[in-house]
């Protein structure tokens, strides 16, 4: 039964506008205060926007394509489009791809972004994935990018990072 569970998950869309709910339901406020909100913008047009969660108290995982030439990440947001006092808009310090991320592929189509302090597949309170890819509609079916297979890279470049800061 759980394997069918987490495939019918992997069928259900994370990624919304921002006023609309596609294949869930509304979060009690402020009771998944690891979730982001990424704003990226490229050649100075309107900003795009991504999901994403935080996974230390200075990294924001996301996917890779939501690599923008300026971002910032909002927490603590539970309607972004209504200013509430809990929100921190954050710019992005260092956004960090995959090394091995391929945009023509879409493959390893994740990055840890590290602001001055990316819409997860969510199973059973623990963040198994990250949209990938799929319909702009929100319609299945939608690609998720496994995050256990990249635990290896996320330890090592957050190591890493913190590594560089102390020297």
């Amino acid at each position: 039964m759980q394997p069918l569970l987490l495939l019918l998950t992997l069928f259900l869309s994370l990624r919304a506008e921002a006023e609309e709910i596609i294949g869930g339901h509304a979060a009690k406020p402020h009771s998944r205060p690891y979730m982001a909100f990424i704003q990226y913008w490229n050649n100075n047009r309107k900003p795009s926007t991504c999901g994403g969660f935080l996974i230390r108290e200075n990294f924001v995982l996301t996917a890779a394509h939501c690599q923008g030439s300026d971002m910032n990440v909002t927490l603590g947001a539970h309607n972004i489009k209504k200013p509430e006092k809990t929100q921190q808009v954050i710019p992005v310090k260092k956004a960090i791809p995959h090394p091995d991320y391929d945009p023509n592929a879409i493959t390893n189509d994740i990055m840890l972004l590290k602001g001055d302090s990316g819409g997860p597949l969510v199973c059973k309170n623990v963040a198994q994935g990250i949209v990938s890819y799929g319909k702009n509609n929100g319609r299945p079916p939608r690609i998720f990018t496994k995050i256990s297979s990249f635990l290896p890279w996320i330890k090592r470049t957050i190591r890493r990072r913190k590594l560089q800061e102390v020297n």
